[in-house]
């Protein structure tokens, strides 16, 4: 495991936090159980593709680098039950299934119908610690009051802890996951107090969205650009202010996307400049364009900014840049 020594090695000198445990876990589970593709990206610390879906999506397992801090924060112990909601293609869930131990469980919540078979696949092929169980979504109620959860990782961006989640977490339990839109999220740390939520901030990420099936959505799809825009406006508010007539056409514009019927034909990225132009989505926002024009270039700037790796490696060909990718929107 010379690759993974190295890795940790580079991981530890810019300031990660491992502890043992991890470390152990890193060194026990071979990241390439869980992936048919090159494993150079994950030695270069960046995020491994595991699966592209019928719907050319691609699903990846996060850089080491996340990894390692998503892991810290959980603050695992042996015999914790843990709940994995977006399954990383089952790495992830052998990590905290060998931390968490014989006594300890790992259930794998997956909305994504072709991540959660592949998932299930792959850990065939771990030769688990506890016991280690993956479920759809919709299935999330016959299984989650069986057994208290100690721990939630959500690996996907997320706007609110879902509420048959909350349901079950237990007494001093807290939730681990990126809070936010499309965008930029903040990963938070939700601990239950009584009926109370303890927030701590943990600083900002860029999280792909916890439904693949949002990502396969097309580029005039209604509520995507809806949430872009939210988005886009509540980073923009920190930076500047925004006078009251523009916020108004900016939550209408919202709010009309948002309401747009949902027989709406989706366009794939092939769509013809005849297809896009004739579309309801395009009508609408064109309808828009003369107080939306001013702000577009900020738009645009947002939408495609990048994050520095925290790694800064001494050889060209595997230097890192864009940070942590879960995935692309």
């Amino acid at each position: 495991m010379e690759g993974v020594r190295d890795l940790l090695e580079r991981l530890r000198s810019s300031g990660i936090p491992i502890e043992k445990q991890v470390e152990n876990a890193l060194s026990k589970v071979f990241i390439g159980t869980f992936t048919d593709f090159s494993l150079e990206t994950f030695w270069n610390d960046r995020p491994t593709p595991f699966l592209v879906t019928k719907n050319d999506a691609v699903k990846t397992i996060s850089a080491p680098h996340m990894i390692l801090l998503l892991l810290h924060h959980l603050e695992l112990k042996r015999g914790q039950h843990v709940l994995l909601m977006g399954a990383k293609g089952g790495y992830m869930a052998a990590l905290i299934d060998y931390i968490v131990g014989n006594d300890g469980m790992v259930t794998v919540i997956e909305p994504h119908e072709e991540v959660l078979d592949y998932t299930s696949d792959r850990l065939v092929f771990h030769n688990s610690s506890g016991v280690i169980r993956t479920i759809p979504i919709g299935s999330m109620n016959d299984y989650l009051f069986d057994k208290r959860v100690d721990r939630v990782l959500i690996t996907g961006s997320i706007r609110e802890i879902p509420l048959e989640i909350e349901g079950a977490i237990e007494e001093g339990g807290f939730v681990l996951g990126p809070f936010g839109g499309p965008i930029q999220q903040k990963l938070l740390k939700k601990e239950r107090q009584g009926n109370e939520w303890i927030d701590t901030d943990l600083g900002a990420v860029i999280f792909g969205p916890m439904d693949l099936s949002e990502a396969e959505k097309g580029p005039l799809n209604p509520t995507v650009i809806a949430e872009l825009i939210q988005d886009v406006i509540e980073i923009v508010e920190d930076m500047m202010e925004i006078d009251e007539e523009t916020k108004e056409r900016i939550e209408d514009l919202i709010y009309s996307l948002k309401s747009m019927p949902s027989e709406i034909p989706e366009l794939d990225f092939n769509a013809s400049d005849e297809e896009i132009i004739e579309h309801p989505v395009y009508d609408l926002i064109m309808a828009e364009m003369e107080w939306i024009s001013p702000i577009w270039p900020l738009f645009e700037q947002l939408l495609s900014f990048q994050v520095d790796s925290p790694i800064k490696w001494d050889f060209e060909e595997s230097s890192m840049i864009g940070g942590h990718e879960d995935l692309v929107p």
